[in-house]
């Protein structure tokens, strides 16, 4: 498939596991890649380099997007090389720790709110300058924004339900200019849950998913590149699930 070709793409937290896999697969289909990376500056270096091995086009820009000045130098940069944008892909997001009510002040409590939606809200308004006519934008909730999360992930869970209320007010809001739609991962076979999940807990989670199994990154990659794709010219304003058949909504 060349579903890209031609047009310009940007993945935010596109250095590893899912936004590596985004990053990929768009290249792979035509696009040309911009990624941002926070700390991970080898492994961006290696999704770059990797792209360029295949002849793709692709660069890697290091921003803290929940900081409003490093996100407007980042799309500054993206505007100068690629003009225009057809797609943002937000990964950027993660859980921070587990905590507790108990056990959470208000700055740990800001620290999820803003690399969960502030990231999402700073680079969706820079953005908006960039799109294209008829572009895409493809946001990154999680299962636990469905069903609350598993222990300690409250703020993380707030989050990522607040990510789906902000893909459909978007939409709304674009209507015919951009659609926007949101991944909603389950049990992904990612870093994040080598860090936050227990293994006992990963594989009971598995067990009890209909196809008995974690997903991979390159699976949601493929949701993603379907909705990001003109054959989801149709769709807006959609929280699309990939959890194994251990949710349903």
């Amino acid at each position: 498939m060349n579903r890209f070709a031609g047009k310009s793409v940007l993945v935010t937290g596109g250095a590893r596991d899912i936004g590596r896999a985004c990053a990929v697969r768009l290249a792979a289909e035509g696009a040309r890649v911009a990624l941002t990376y926070n700390a991970s500056a080898d492994r961006a270096g290696s999704v770059v380099d990797e792209i360029r091995r295949e002849g793709g086009d692709a660069f890697a820009i290091c921003a803290d997007l929940t900081n409003p000045e490093a996100v407007e130098a980042a799309l500054t940069e993206v505007s100068e090389k690629f003009g225009a944008l057809d797609a943002l892909v937000h990964v950027t997001g993660g859980m921070v720790a587990r905590k507790t009510m108990a056990e959470m002040d208000l700055a740990f409590w800001h620290q999820v709110m803003d690399v969960n939606l502030t990231s999402l809200f700073l680079t969706v308004k820079a953005a908006l300058p960039l799109l294209s006519p008829n572009a895409s934008i493809v946001t990154f909730s999680s299962q636990a924004g469905r069903d609350g999360g598993g222990g300690g992930a409250i703020a993380y869970a707030t989050s990522k339900g607040a990510v789906m209320t902000f893909t459909r007010g978007l939409a709304k809001e674009l209507g015919e200019r951009a659609r926007v739609n949101a991944v909603c991962a389950g049990m992904i076979d990612t870093t994040f849950h080598d860090t936050f999940t227990k293994p006992e807990i990963r594989e009971r989670v598995a067990a009890s998913t209909a196809l008995k199994r974690q997903g991979r990154s390159e699976e949601v990659a493929a949701l993603v590149a379907f909705l990001a794709s003109d054959d989801a010219a149709y769709i807006t304003g959609a929280c699309y699930d990939i959890n194994g058949g251990v949710l349903f909504s």
